[in-house]
Order: structure tokens, then C-alpha cells, then sequence
């Protein structure tokens, strides 16, 4: 096999927003989802998705040539295993992921300059207000934003419940919990554990038909508040995922010092993050720092960073549990 030169891997490096702004297009337009039934021309799709036949087979025709989409003889476009992701109705779907990425998330990576000068979110530059403000001001925006968190932490929540064992924990306050995909699993796996969703009042108003689906109603509670100002108290086990990362320092102590005014004495903190580590080897977690400073003005940290911030909250860091995936799971108690 014929190694890449050193400057053809920078051209596609340089390049790579080529792919993912098409496949944003393409997901946004549905086209995987209009494929699912058999293969279909630019044409006939076209019609479909009210666009213009011949600037959507160039679309597709680049698509297809990295294994997005298949054409065949009869200049039919069918799906690939990679376009399968692409639809809406499959398991890990990452096409809200692609939306969000491709809009929101392209606009603020437009301003990293302003980011890296500044240390400033470029999100708020753009739209002139924080993520999690604009969020509420546009519910189509915010429900994307929860199928792509799904479609991301889908296969997260397997890889925490075989790292952790959650037998001993009565009850669970899942804190920032989103749409409730996270406590619904942990709560499926433990049919003796109760647990309560808290996040914002119109989250969790989201939150509210997943929970009632998942046939869990009954043990699992949602309280609507904001974590600045308290969390719930008297739960065995206080868990976020993904929360902390959003946040500075200053804010992130606000949320964990919360925390440990509601929380019994011998109940634990459990945070699931990317722990960044030492070294120049590929980590997801270093580019995912680079969207927390663009994006809601947080940052991922190392071990150490974390120590030190569960510390100055009043917490003791007792371990750090490596997953399967990219995650580690970050456990503290009140010292």
C-alpha cells in the first residue's frame, strides 16, 4: 500500500470540511432516509426534496466516492453502510449530529481566530448570545441538539455501565440529564434503583415523553431547576455526563460545590468526561477541548485539573476509571 506524502495528508486535512459540510447537506435534505426503500435517482430525489437535480448529483456523485452513498449503472444512488448512520429511524443515527455540526458548529469554527485571540466563545460573537441561551429561542435547534447528544452518547451509556457497578446505589440524580436517555439505561439495568432527571424546566419538558415511554414513570422522577442555584438533595449517587466539560472553572465550581451542600455523606459524585492525556497521541478529547472553547465556553481537563478542581469544591478524588471508550468516569465524595 502506497504510504500518503507528508503534504497530500495536510491537503486533506485542510480540506476535510469538504466532506463534512456535503454530508451535512445530504442529512439535512433527508437523502438517507428517502433511500431507505431502494435505490432512487438524483432526479426523482431532487423532486423529493424540492432542489435542483443536477447540483444534487454532483452532491451525491462526491458523497459516493468516499463510500457515502453507491451509484450504479442506471445512475441510481443507493446506501452504504456509512449512509445507513444517515438515516433517522436507526439505532446511534448521527444525522442530527451532522446538522448540528454542519450549521451551529461550522459558523463558530468560522471565528476560531476570534476564540484563540481572545479566549472567548466564538458561538456568542456569531449569534450574539451562549449556547445554552439560544437553545430555548429555537425548539427545532434544541431538538436536533438532543438527537444528536442520543446519537452520541448511545453507545457511551453501554461502555459506563460495564466500568461501573451501580448495585449499592438506591437512588440516582442524573444532573443535566438532557432527554433522559442516560438514566433511562442505567435505570433498565437496575430495577431496584430510583432516579430523578433534574436539568432546566423546559428540558426536562422535553425529557417528559421519553421517560413515559421507556415505562419508567414510576421510578423515575424530573425536577426542572438550574444547577447555579442548587441541585436536589438526598441521593445515593450524584452523576453527570458531559456537564462539566461545558463550563469554566468558575462556573464549574458553582455546580460542584451545589452539589456537595445536597448530597448525604456517604454518597458519591460521579462525572464522566474526557480525561486528557500527557503526550502527543491522538485523543478525540483534544479537538473536543477546542469545541468547548468555541462553543459553550467550557474545556475537557487532565487528571490533574481535575483533582484540583474536585478539591477546591470540597470533594476527594478517589479514582478515575478508564472505559472502553475515549470516557473515564471521574469519582469523588465529600471530604
Amino acid at each position: 500500500m502506497t504510504e500518503t506524502a507528508p503534504h497530500q495528508q495536510l491537503d486533506q486535512m485542510i480540506t476535510g470540511y469538504w466532506s463534512s459540510q456535503a454530508i451535512y447537506a445530504a442529512a439535512s435534505l433527508g437523502i438517507a432516509d428517502l433511500l431507505a426503500e431502494g435505490p432512487q435517482t438524483a432526479e426523482q430525489l431532487a423532486t423529493a426534496t424540492e432542489t435542483n437535480a443536477g447540483a444534487l448529483y454532483r452532491l451525491l456523485r462526491a458523497l459516493a466516492s468516499v463510500d457515502i452513498f453507491i451509484e450504479n449503472e442506471q445512475k441510481e444512488f443507493a446506501l452504504t453502510p456509512l449512509a445507513e448512520y444517515l438515516r433517522s429511524d436507526v439505532p446511534g443515527s448521527k444525522r442530527a449530529l451532522a446538522m448540528m455540526t454542519g450549521d451551529e458548529h461550522f459558523q463558530a469554527w468560522g471565528e476560531i481566530l476570534y476564540s484563540i485571540r481572545t479566549g472567548k466563545t466564538s458561538f456568542d460573537k456569531v449569534f450574539e448570545k451562549p449556547f445554552f441561551e439560544y437553545l430555548p429561542e429555537h425548539p427545532d435547534k434544541a431538538q436536533i441538539f438532543d438527537k444528536a447528544m442520543t446519537g452520541i452518547h448511545g453507545r457511551e451509556t453501554d461502555v459506563i455501565l460495564q466500568s461501573y457497578d451501580f448495585s449499592e446505589m438506591k437512588t440516582l440524580l442524573d444532573i443535566g440529564g438532557g432527554n433522559g436517555s442516560n438514566i433511562t439505561s442505567i435505570l433498565h439495568k437496575y430495577p431496584e434503583m430510583k432516579g430523578t432527571l433534574f436539568d432546566l424546566p423546559h428540558v426536562v419538558e422535553r425529557a417528559q415523553p421519553h421517560i413515559e415511554q421507556s415505562g419508567l414513570g414510576d421510578r423515575c422522577g424530573l425536577i426542572g431547576g438550574s444547577f447555579f442555584e442548587s441541585v436536589p438533595q438526598g441521593a445515593d449517587v450524584y452523576f453527570m455526563r458531559h456537564i462539566i466539560h461545558d463550563w469554566d472553572d468558575e462556573k464549574s465550581l458553582t455546580i460542584l460545590r451545589n452539589c456537595r451542600a445536597a448530597m448525604p455523606e456517604n454518597s458519591k459524585l460521579l462525572i464522566v468526561e474526557s480525561v486528557i492525556p500527557a503526550g502527543n497521541d491522538p485523543f478525540a478529547g483534544k479537538f473536543l477541548d477546542l469545541v468547548m472553547l468555541l462553543i459553550p465556553g467550557g474545556k475537557e481537563r487532565t487528571a490533574e485539573e481535575y483533582q484540583s478542581l474536585l478539591e477546591q469544591a470540597g470533594f476527594k478524588l478517589t479514582r478515575i476509571i478508564p472505559t472502553e471508550s475515549e470516557l473515564s468516569i471521574i469519582e469523588g465524595v465529600k471530604q
